[in-house]
């Protein structure tokens, strides 16, 4: 009997649909997207501005498909059923595109959506299933093609005009500028100075104290001026004064001032519940609270929409949809909430329930409802034990938010004492003061902070610590009493305490600040946030320092450029007009080409210019007032491949040229001419025999050239002319972010697979560590990965006491691809790197054998004088001679019986090579040798540690979701 086939994005999302939907149906995973757009091309028709994308299946998915084809042809129907967002619905048009050749009856390819996975709103979408909603597709594939057209159009320019391998996002720019920008105020950015005045007063015959603030004089209130806004409106300091002169003369006043209470003022004040998660609360929230960064919090709260092991329950949904900027929710969750919320007590139960009107609701179709749990009875403590400790932490936020959006409202009792000083004048104080009446909606928030006082409190007696007693403001920081007071009450002056402050810049944003930014400017959306971190940090344009995003130099310079080249395409009004266009399409309003070709009519103007206009960063050469150490010419600034760099003015790419005997002897003019022509003086005549120097002189003239020429000649087999060239570089330290600064080298955290939502696992390949999902080797395979290399930034190299033997010059510890290693101070020069040497010589040229690792990071041991001598071996040469043949080296093997020294004649015992694929057998060469010696005993193999995840600050990570 045939069965349906459902189709959804990961193998967590289809188990625990599968719970639901019985044995009728098959229910697989497509691991994703299935098609995309071509890597090595555009992909999109330009020519007649169509702008139809050339869709491919992905690499690494055509296993996949096949997989999917084979069990759609044999099904009764086929559901499609990825993500209800408008990538999901891109999913669900692709996987038609492809199985809709093979399926019996075309009629029955039908999408279902369901915003949770529970059994009554699975069964729903299959009842209501419908066709491809094409607006969705169309939307969809108009941001990939707007994003391709950005970024392979944009990027050669930087690979031309700064470093190849850097790339241009047409959202991720405009989130970088802000970065930069930020960083921009924080350099310009001038401190103000302003006073503040404290006062410690006493009730008369009161025990209680309080600390009031100084507001004005005489009813007019003290502010300092603070520069202006964008819009060029004063902007001032409240309850300041502008500098010390102003407040000694104050101070002197109020210390025989009269003080007593003038006016307070009770009143009931209100703390409205906060509406349920939309995508970008939830990030902030998480961020803010739980320190969790955007990829985490998303990875986990997809784990914990696909589904959780509970128990006896099985396999669980625990949360709706995670990305939506709705705060809408349904009236059976509605329902359920209110009726476990009159349970606690019916006073936190409003009369009617809360309702959230949010920007979705406003400006469109509202498909998605607010992040919940798709069950209240599900309380977080009840399935604490199911949980790892970042889903409960993430499940607890989500849970305590939405019931606590449709209790009420919280109760705070609070005080304003208005204070007058009177001396030659009056002068103004005033303190505030809240207790909180009634908790309401802040209920658990109370109940965890009661719960923290009283372990804090346990602890203390168990460690017999002398604790301090403090008020209700305490650590928790949650009210502040005032003394019972009334006016006209006269106060004591206890303690003046004036302060100087200084204004601070705007801080640094961190993940929370900027999705918060990116939101209110409507920059993106909140499925596209994490992506759009994820990638300004992949890319090396912003490093994390102390949970702080910071610009590097290849991000300010890549920023500016795009701006400055690009103002219209990389505005952030423009972006965020982009983004309402996108859901005019979604909503069926505006068509997808109209939206590309308003867009492209900007873009190909700003590419033309660009591509005539764009500084050439590479080519750059600034003077600069630094100084040479070596020859103390000025420094220039250049750019390099890992950023800007000094360099001295004095450097030459003038290559030597070689003057020959024959042509010296036969016509000195023409020599001289060319060597003039080509060189600059001054000059350095070397003479050499087998690149050991027998003669040097130094030329500033024709006359000594000639001179020095004929010096030269019979003084060694090469002569050669070159300029005077100083070599001396330095990096530009001051133009990178300090990565030793703390909290620049956090721990890393748990990422999840975009594709499947498994924890990313740390792999070994070809070249070198990379992360991937643990169904990297399945069949059919998960090939999401995330490469790793080195850090861009180096360490500055270290000089070494030790000489080089080649040039006497200082060696340098220096920091390459692949780690540490010894060369010369003198390199492009002087060449010589130090190696580890075997006392064993080359069994074929006689050169010094040297250890050496692959790519894989595998060791061999290799002649110095390759390529010339091409001798190589994965086993180690010994400096010993076989006993019974005369070889001059033996071979250490090392295996479970031991370690040995074998004869490289001994066939039987050393390890037999692998014949390469196609490759003829041959007969070993050389006369058969027995010859083995144990050296020692098989050594216990210690417990095979897992490979440690890789620090993401000395990495410099490129996504790449192959899908």
């Amino acid at each position: 009997m045939a069965k349906s086939l459902v189709i959804v994005e990961s193998p967590a999302k289809a188990k625990t649909i599968n719970k639901y939907l019985g044995s009728d149906y098959v229910v697989e995973a497509s691991l994703g997207h299935i098609m995309d757009l071509p890597k090595n091309d555009i992909g999109v028709e330009l020519t007649k501005r169509t702008f139809e994308p050339t869709l491919i299946v992905s690499p690494g998915k055509e296993k996949v498909v096949d997989r999917l084809k084979k069990l759609a042809a044999k099904a009764d129907a086929v559901y499609l059923a990825p993500d209800p967002d408008r990538e999901g619905e891109a999913i669900a048009a692709h996987l038609s595109m492809q199985l809709m050749p093979v399926v019996k009856d075309k009629s029955k390819v039908r999408r279902v959506t369901f915003n949770e996975i529970t059994k009554k709103a699975v069964n729903a979408a299959f009842a209501n299933a419908r066709d491809v909603d094409e607006n969705l597709v169309d939307a969809q594939q108009t941001r990939r093609v707007l994003d391709r057209l950005v970024g392979y159009q944009i990027s050669p320019l930087l690979w031309d005009k700064v470093r190849r391998g850097l790339s241009a996002g047409r959202v991720q720019t405009v989130a970088l500028r802000l970065i930069v920008e930020r960083e921009q105020e924080i350099n310009a950015f001038n401190p103000v100075e302003y006073w503040t005045i404290d006062a410690d007063l006493l009730p008369a015959g009161g025990k209680q104290g309080f600390t009031a603030r100084f507001v004005g004089v005489n009813g007019v209130p003290s502010r300092v001026a603070n520069g202006k806004d964008e819009e060029g409106k004063e902007l001032f300091i409240a309850n300041a004064l502008p500098d010390g002169e102003a407040v000694e003369e104050v101070v002197s006043e109020l210390k025989g001032a009269t003080w007593k209470v003038r006016s307070v003022e009770k009143k009931e004040r209100r703390n409205n519940p906060k509406a349920p998660f939309t995508t970008s609360k939830l990030q902030q929230e998480a961020a803010g609270r739980l320190g969790f960064n955007v990829r985490r919090t998303m990875g986990v709260a997809q784990r914990l929409y696909e589904g959780v092991e509970i128990g006896a329950e099985g396999t669980v949904g625990l949360i709706t949809y995670m990305r939506t900027d709705s705060t809408r929710v349904s009236p059976d969750a509605i329902a359920e909430a209110r009726e476990f919320i009159g349970k606690i007590g019916s006073q936190y139960l409003p009369a009617k329930p809360n309702e959230y009107v949010g920007k979705k609701q406003v400006q469109a179709q509202d498909a998605h409802e607010a992040i919940r749990p798709t069950s209240v009875k599900f309380t977080p403590d009840s399935i604490r034990r199911y949980l790892s400790d970042e889903q409960y932490k993430l499940y607890k936020l989500i849970w305590q938010r939405f019931v606590s959006s449709q209790m009420t409202s919280a109760v705070f009792d609070q005080t304003t004492v208005d204070i007058e000083a009177k001396a030659k004048l009056t002068y103004d104080f005033r303190v505030s003061g809240s207790v909180l009446k009634f908790d309401g909606h802040l209920k658990f928030e109370e109940e965890e902070k009661r719960a923290r006082a009283a372990a804090k409190e346990k602890l203390a007696k168990e460690e017999q610590k002398l604790v301090n007693e403090t008020d209700a403001e305490g650590e928790d920081g949650s009210e502040s009493r005032l003394p019972e007071l009334a006016s006209g009450d006269a106060l004591k002056l206890e303690k003046l305490d004036p302060l100087q402050k200084y204004t601070q810049p705007p801080p640094r944003y961190n993940e929370a600040s900027l999705v918060k930014t990116l939101e209110e400017k409507g920059i993106g959306r909140p499925s596209t946030y994490a992506s759009i971190i994820n990638t300004i940090q992949d890319r090396d344009y912003v490093k994390k320092i102390g949970a702080k995003f910071v610009p590097t130099e290849i991000g300010i310079v890549v920023t500016n450029l795009l701006v400055k080249n690009f103002p219209y395409i990389f505005n952030t009004q423009y972006t965020a007009t982009l983004e309402g266009e996108l859901d005019a399409v979604e909503d069926g309003h505006e068509r997808w080409t109209d939206l590309l070709n308003g867009f492209y009519d900007h873009f190909e103007k700003e590419l033309v210019v660009a591509e005539k206009k764009m500084e050439d960063i590479k080519r750059m050469e600034e003077p600069t007032t630094e100084i040479c150490d070596k020859c103390g010419s000025p420094l220039i600034m250049k750019w390099g491949k890992f950023g800007s760099f000094y360099s001295c003015s004095n450097f030459s790419k003038s290559k030597p040229m070689t003057v020959a005997a024959g042509p010296w002897k036969k016509d000195q003019k023409a020599v001289l001419k060319k060597i003039t022509d080509g060189l600059n003086f001054p000059m350095t005549v070397k003479a050499t025999t087998d690149d050991e120097l027998d003669f040097t002189a130094e030329a500033a003239d024709a006359k000594t050239l000639v001179s020095a020429i004929g010096a030269a000649q019979g003084k060694g087999k090469k002569i050669t002319v070159e300029t005077f060239s100083c070599d001396f570089t330095k990096e530009n330290f001051a133009a990178k972010p300090d990565l030793t600064a703390p909290g620049a080298d956090e721990a890393p955290e748990e990422e999840a697979c975009d594709n499947c939502g498994r924890t990313m696992v740390l792999r070994n390949g070809p070249w070198g560590p990379f992360m991937s999902c643990p169904g990297y080797n399945e069949d059919p395979p998960c090939k999401t990965i995330r490469k790793l290399s080195q850090k861009v930034q180096q360490k500055p190299p270290v000089q070494l006491e030790e000489a080089c033997p080649k040039c006497g010059k200082p060696l340098l510890l220096r920091n390459g691809q692949y780690g540490e290693f010894i060369s010369c101070s003198g390199y492009p020069k002087c060449k010589y790197i130090k190696q580890d040497l075997l006392e064993a010589k080359c069994p074929k040229d006689g050169g010094d054998i040297a250890v050496r690792k692959t790519k894989r990071g595998d060791v061999f041991y290799g002649c110095v004088n390759y390529p010339k001598c091409d001798f190589a071996s994965n086993l180690k040469l010994i400096d010993e001679t076989c006993p019974k043949c005369q070889s001059a080296y033996l071979l250490e093997v090392a295996n479970d019986k031991g370690t040995f020294w074998v004869c490289p004649n001994n066939h039987e015992d050393l390890p037999k090579k692998r014949k390469k694929k196609g490759e003829q057998e041959t007969a070993p060469s050389g006369p058969a040798c027995s010859y083995k010696k144990k050296i020692a005993g098989p050594q216990e193999k210690p417990a095979a540690e897992p490979l440690s995840r890789p620090d993401p600050e000395k990495t410099r990570p490129v996504v790449e979701s192959v899908a």
